[in-house]
């Protein structure tokens, strides 16, 4: 998939520039409500490698996704390997994605430094709820709701959720659905008849639409646009070379849940067997570093540094790949 396999799986952004809180990583609730299936172990190395060039580069700082636990995913560091010019440090961001900081004070000409970690990663698929308990869920109510999940009810770049065309659209296909579980089921089955798989550039939910055409990104955000349209809190899930939404509904108790659905391809609501480990999950961030950049969909990877006087550059190369 083209977007996804560029900026997932080589991620390489290189700027030269002068000059309540709820550890949603580690909650369970995320599969309380569906059921966790069948575990797929991998082993993936994450992290950069910079070399110095034509010159002694200084002032190196950058940062890179890691993977984190979720209720379907359990991450273990079995290894780092951190070089002495490189310092490590960690931020979680949007209490979705954790990154690695990477600052890099100076490096010779021809010289290398390098901050890489391996870990194993224990990916669970998730099965759907019983049909007779799907009716219990509700759509939660948005002044009660915190800020962790409401963040998921906002426009993202390319999921224009605030669009006269996809709001008509959503409240068009849920009208005559009386629970909340039929509304959601009502929009996925909508998006994946409106929009047929067609791999191309990123155009977005809305010009998806319209064109009647796209790939998992555009299915993705076009359901995901469609739930917060009816506010449903909804986002994006992030796999090598793929992604999928994932909406939140609670049940009678007041408990909220986060089910996934495959966009494109298979019909899997409400559960997903997926074995490829997430590596984030949100579709609208800041970027960490740099000077007026535009929020992104995923958080990629970057590197900036200060000029020198001999005019080094660094050569960067970002990790994300599966080991033995």
């Amino acid at each position: 998939m083209r977007a996804i396999v560029r900026m997932l799986l080589i991620g390489c952004l290189l700027s030269w520039t002068s000059g309540e809180v709820r550890a949603q990583f580690k909650d369970g609730s995320a599969a309380d409500g569906a059921k966790i299936g069948d575990e797929n172990l991998t082993k993936w190395k994450t992290g950069v490698v910079v070399k110095a060039m034509g010159g002694a580069c200084k002032g190196l700082a950058g940062y890179t996704p890691i993977p984190v636990d979720w209720p379907e995913q359990k991450v273990t560091i079995i290894k780092e390997d951190i070089s002495p010019e490189a310092k490590v440090t960690y931020q979680t961001v949007n209490e979705t994605v954790k990154v690695m900081m990477i600052k890099i004070g100076y490096l010779e000409s021809g010289s290398e430094a390098h901050a890489l970690v391996t870990y194993e990663i224990r990916r669970n698929n998730i099965l759907p709820p019983d049909d007779a308990d799907v009716g219990k869920y509700v759509i939660p109510d948005v002044n009660k709701l915190k800020s962790d999940v409401r963040q998921f009810l906002s426009p993202s770049p390319k999921i224009e959720s605030n669009e006269n065309k996809i709001r008509d659209l959503a409240r068009e296909t849920t009208k005559d659905k009386e629970t909340a579980w039929e509304k959601v089921e009502a929009i996925y089955d909508c998006a994946r008849s409106k929009v047929k798989y067609q791999n191309g550039p990123l155009k977005g939910a809305l010009q998806a639409l319209k064109d009647g055409t796209g790939d998992c990104e555009e299915i993705t955000s076009l359901i995901i646009a469609m739930c917060r349209a009816i506010n449903v809190p909804a986002r994006t899930v992030w796999v090598p070379g793929h992604c999928y939404p994932e909406f939140y509904l609670q049940d009678g108790e007041g408990a909220g849940h986060w089910f996934p659905c495959q966009a494109a391809g298979t019909r899997e609501f409400g559960g997903i067997l997926e074995s490829r480990p997430i590596l984030q999950k949100g579709d609208n961030f800041k970027p960490l570093l740099g000077k007026n950049a535009s929020r992104q969909r995923y958080l990629a990877e970057y590197l900036t540094g200060t000029p020198t006087p001999g005019g080094g550059k660094p050569q960067v190369r970002f990790v994300r790949q599966q080991s033995e």
